[in-house]
């Protein structure tokens, strides 16, 4: 089989004869006497595109033979006409080169080698074996760009052995016979059978996105050409929707939420001290006695349901305490709390009652109750829990 892609990563559509055709699990298997379409391999998604009137959705090799997936079968000795998706080719070109290139460099600079390389549907992620910190990572970023703009050529060669035997390269593994080197003046080479562009240029840019620590070394996001200006342009209208809601220019929307933060910090001080005003008043109005109650507050999230509960069990009123708030239309919020019961099994108990789910500890439980509110008193009665206070 001839492959086409190595003749030229450029080659968009060619002319082939059928070989073979077969149904699969993926689909119809179908070999070709030519391809340009490339295989999944090294990191590299395989090309998607047309054969005929037939959509190639796979392409992987096996045996030495290149093994196209489409949506439908081809006469076998048939000549046909292969379409290649150029956009997904030609992104997976610019981020392969930028990979190189970074990886390359990165190698220069600390001697990490490149031990896994993925090519997402979001991103590309390269682990090395190696720690860095971001302003590492940021040095290496700007070396990137100023040899993406110099436009340097790529090459993609098969050197003789005994070129080859004195060549420093990268590889992830022990090669043997024909090896494809592909090079990037002063910043990388590296043996690699994948497609790459001609010049460094047409990789436009490499964006660093992020970076974790992982297994012993760093794991790297980034996007390359076409895909870093499409990531650009989101965040540039996020960043202008932001503005437009903070009333704040665009490069100062950081300190305008930092002071968003800290006046919600302050209302929420205010709110907590209020509730405690509030919390403090209600108990101070319920007398003491060891009786099962329960009080229904529908604005209490669960922090002041416990709240509650701590200051009525703390002030011994009442010896098992319900606090029940709202959470949506027809449930309620609850906890559970008792200065001597075992409240997993009332909390059991009552969800089964309450159609209710949660649990906790034997001094206290939570969870969610739906019902109505009229089962919820009925069924709160039957077990003997009264309201000290008119039920809002």
């Amino acid at each position: 089989m001839n492959k086409l892609y190595y003749d030229s990563a450029y080659i968009k559509e060619f002319e082939a004869q059928v070989l073979s055709c077969q149904e699969g699990k993926k689909g119809w298997e179908i070999t070709l006497s030519a391809t340009a379409f490339y295989p999944e391999g090294g990191g590299q998604p395989a090309d998607t595109g047309l054969l005929g009137n037939v959509r190639v959705t796979d392409v992987h090799e096996k045996d030495g033979q290149v093994v196209h997936y489409t949506d439908g079968p081809l006469p076998v000795g048939e000549m046909v006409r292969g379409v290649i998706d150029w956009d997904r080719r030609f992104q997976h070109m610019q981020e392969h080169s930028g990979e190189h290139l970074v990886s390359g460099l990165i190698h220069q600079r600390f001697g990490y080698d490149n031990v896994g390389f993925h090519m997402g549907t979001d991103e590309v992620t390269i682990d090395f074996n190696g720690v860095l910190e971001w302003g590492d990572l940021m040095a290496i970023e700007e070396k990137a760009n100023g040899m993406i703009w110099e436009n340097l050529e790529i090459s993609a060669v098969y050197p003789e052995k005994d070129e080859l035997d004195a060549m420093e390269y990268r590889s992830k593994k022990e090669l043997t016979g024909a090896v494809r080197i592909v090079s990037i003046p002063g910043g990388d080479v590296c043996a690699c059978c994948g497609t790459h562009v001609e010049r460094t240029g047409e990789i436009g840019l490499v964006k660093f996105l992020s970076m974790i620590h992982y297994k012993g070394g760093v794991r790297i996001s980034l996007l390359c050409g076409k895909r870093a200006v499409e990531d650009y342009e989101r965040k540039r209208d996020q960043v202008q929707k932001i503005s437009v809601l903070l009333s704040a220019r665009p490069g100062e929307i950081s300190r305008a939420v930092e002071k968003l933060k800290d006046e919600e910090a302050k209302l929420q001080e205010k709110l907590v001290a209020a509730y405690d005003k509030l919390i403090a008043s209600e108990v101070r109005d319920i007398k003491e006695g060891d009786g099962d109650i329960f009080i229904l507050e529908p604005d209490f999230e669960a922090i002041q349901l416990r709240h509650l509960v701590n200051r009525l069990l703390e002030e011994k009123k009442g010896r098992t305490v319900l606090a029940l708030g709202g959470a949506a239309e027809g449930s309620f919020l609850y906890v559970l709390g008792s200065r001597d019961g075992d409240m997993r099994r009332l909390s059991r108990e009552l969800n089964g009652l309450l159609n209710g789910r949660g649990g906790g500890s034997a001094q206290m439980a939570q969870g969610t109750f739906f019902a109505t509110k009229d089962q919820l008193q009925a069924i709160l009665k039957e077990k003997g829990f009264m309201s000290p206070v008119p039920c809002n």
